[in-house]
């Protein structure tokens, strides 16, 4: 009986100690029904919770705890009861808190029915089609990698979220950082006013501006007084939406307030002036090349670079220009070549124009000073340094030293820098050439970001080529940077490269990212031609066992993703026949915060459009 005690009144002392051990308010007692309790209340706490531990056999009740006729163990739980209750009921309700105020009108239009079914899936993950057993992913559509399709499809037909689905999209956009930008999106002004009562969504009030209604850009107090007194989320809408606007506008704003923003908020800030960099930019990032934070430095000096008639691409170029030149002496060999001597040393005025002293492990230092030199340097300046030559004849000339593969990958860096196209191609080459012995860089990394400052439909060509060379083994990046969904040329070279993959006989494996990709990117009205890849082959005899099943079950998969994904875009044209609700009709909100992540809400439960789920 006292070990069964034990066990039970110390679950009753955990519970009740909690609050026992910060309210050590005296208690003047008075007699109870079967005993009385009074005194210090927490000496008599402790002196029950003393009996619990030890048992009642060891350790007797204090008096005033006892109960008349009853026997120890019960009289002590008894006893426990009564003052938990006593000490319950001696607490102070706290005050009120403001009640918050009514959520913002979104004036944008509702979604259709079968859309907000839809979005109701893709936030809870559930699959379409049941999955096999045993980790197999079958064949069911991976709805996680949809999600941001259909974001981004509801954004570009401003659709307003649901409200009963704003804690579900909210806690969606906590988990993945990459679902952010699009989710806030959508979510609108009343995600934004949801995630201020709920500290786990704080991320929503920096991140962006989450479609928070701006001012005018002609009302010039309306948009001082957000950009002075708004949240960081707001501000950073605010600028970026003026920037695409009013870029000298933006830049004046930015302008007033500098001195006095923290470091971290300068970055973000400056980050901006991507959007519509011009030359009238220039002052103010001179400016900041000079800003106590380091980061701010770089990012201006990187900015600067990206202006081809920048004072700091000037003296980068006659910095870059000294130290890399054309040699016409060796007439015997390889006729011209390019050769490079390197900086000896990183001076004051380099660091403030960006270069940065100290290399990263392993690499040498006047290789890493030369590398950030000539990507800040215009590449026009090299056609007049080496004869007037075009990019491609100046990518194809030797150079000495060994230090070609150091100068290319640095031209790499300035032609994506400065969204050179022609030196893109240069270095780049034809797509069937082996990467290894190709011009410019052998990184596929590299290679990837080279194409990115293609036309799209160039890009899409250029990629279709590689893999029809080269297979699928090193197309998964460069499948990455292009368009979705991707050209009739560039799917049907992908599905080739698995269809030639799947008759050799190996595993699918291998090639499951490029297949995850080509569920996601492929035109949806692929789905009937690839019909036929999804039976399942006679297995050969130097065949893996097994892998034509599994290649069946990839296929399958792919099919289904891609119906799925035309139906995704056919709900959400389809016409809502409910108007968007009023700003009249908004009803107060309550004063408790939503729930946090892992609350029992069902988003297929609908409730009033107008008021966002608590």
């Amino acid at each position: 009986m006292t070990s069964t005690t034990n066990s039970t009144t110390n679950h009753t002392a955990g519970r009740a100690g909690a609050t026992g051990a910060t309210t050590r308010a005296r208690i003047e007692g008075h007699p109870g029904a079967g005993g009385g309790v009074g005194g210090d209340i927490g000496d008599i706490w402790e002196g029950i919770v003393t009996s619990a531990l030890l048992g009642t056999d060891r350790r007797a009740l204090p008096a005033d705890s006892a109960t008349a006729g009853k026997e120890a163990p019960v009289a002590l739980l008894d006893a426990a009861a009564r003052l938990t209750m006593r000490r319950r009921a001696g607490l102070l309700p706290a005050r009120a808190g403001a009640r918050p105020a009514l959520a913002p009108h979104d004036p944008r239009p509702r979604l259709p029915a079968a859309a907000r079914h839809r979005l109701a899936q893709l936030l809870a993950g559930r699959s379409a089609s049941p999955t096999n057993a045993g980790g197999r992913r079958g064949t069911a559509p991976d709805l996680t990698e949809l999600l941001p399709q259909w974001l981004a499809a509801a954004n570009a037909r401003r659709y307003q979220a649901p409200t009963d689905l704003l804690p579900a999209l909210l806690d969606a956009a906590r988990a993945r950082s990459d679902l952010r930008p699009q989710a806030l999106a959508f979510a609108g002004p009343r995600g934004l006013w949801l995630a201020r009562l709920n500290a786990d969504w704080r991320f929503a009030l920096r991140g962006a501006s989450g479609g928070a209604a701006l001012p005018d850009s002609r009302d010039t107090e309306a948009v001082r007084a957000l950009w002075e007194e708004g949240l960081f989320a707001e501000r950073v809408g605010l600028l970026a939406s003026l920037r695409a606007r009013e870029p000298g506008a933006a830049l004046a704003l930015l302008v007033a307030t500098w001195s006095t923003e923290r470091a971290e908020d300068r970055l973000m800030f400056l980050d901006s002036l991507r959007t519509g960099l011009s030359d009238s930019d220039e002052p103010f990032l001179e400016q900041a090349l000079s800003d106590r934070s380091r980061n701010v430095r770089s990012t201006a000096a990187e900015l600067l670079s990206a202006l081809p008639r920048s004072a700091l691409a000037s003296r980068m170029a006659s910095r870059a220009t000294t130290c890399v030149s054309l040699d016409r002496s060796d007439r015997t060999g390889d006729g011209e070549r390019i050769t490079v001597e390197a900086p000896h040393e990183c001076d004051a005025d380099m660091q403030r124009d960006g270069v940065s002293p100290n290399p990263p492990a392993g690499r040498g230092e006047r290789s890493w000073w030369l590398g950030q030199l000539v990507e800040c340097t215009p590449l026009a300046a090299w056609t007049r340094r080496l004869g007037g030559r075009t990019a491609r004849e100046i990518v194809a000339l030797p150079v000495s030293d060994d230090w070609q593969e150091e100068l290319h990958a640095a031209w790499c860096r300035a032609a994506v820098r400065q969204r050179n196209a022609d030196w893109s191609r240069a270095l780049l080459g034809t797509p069937s050439a082996p990467p290894i012995s190709g011009p410019g860089t052998s990184s596929l990394a590299e290679r990837s970001k080279l194409l990115a400052t293609l036309p799209e439909g160039e890009r899409a060509d250029w990629v279709a080529e590689f893999i029809a060379a080269h297979g699928l083994s090193e197309a998964f990046q460069l499948l990455g940077v292009c368009t979705v969904p991707w050209s009739a040329p560039l799917g049907r070279s992908v599905v080739d490269a698995l269809d030639i993959a799947r008759e050799a006989g190996s595993y699918p494996w291998s090639f499951s990212g490029v297949m995850g990709l080509a569920e996601r990117c492929l035109h949806p009205g692929e789905a009937s031609r690839l019909e036929i890849l999804t039976t399942t082959p006679d297995e050969q005899e130097d065949a893996s066992p097994g892998a034509g099943g599994y290649w069946s079950e990839a296929f399958q998969r792919l099919v289904g993703t891609l119906r799925l994904r035309a139906a995704m875009l056919s709900e959400l044209s389809q016409p809502e026949a409910l108007p968007p609700a009023s700003h009249s009709a908004q009803l107060p909100e309550p004063t408790e915060p939503p729930p946090g992540p892992g609350s029992p809400e069902a988003p297929g439960q609908p409730e009033p459009p107008d008021r966002p789920k608590e």
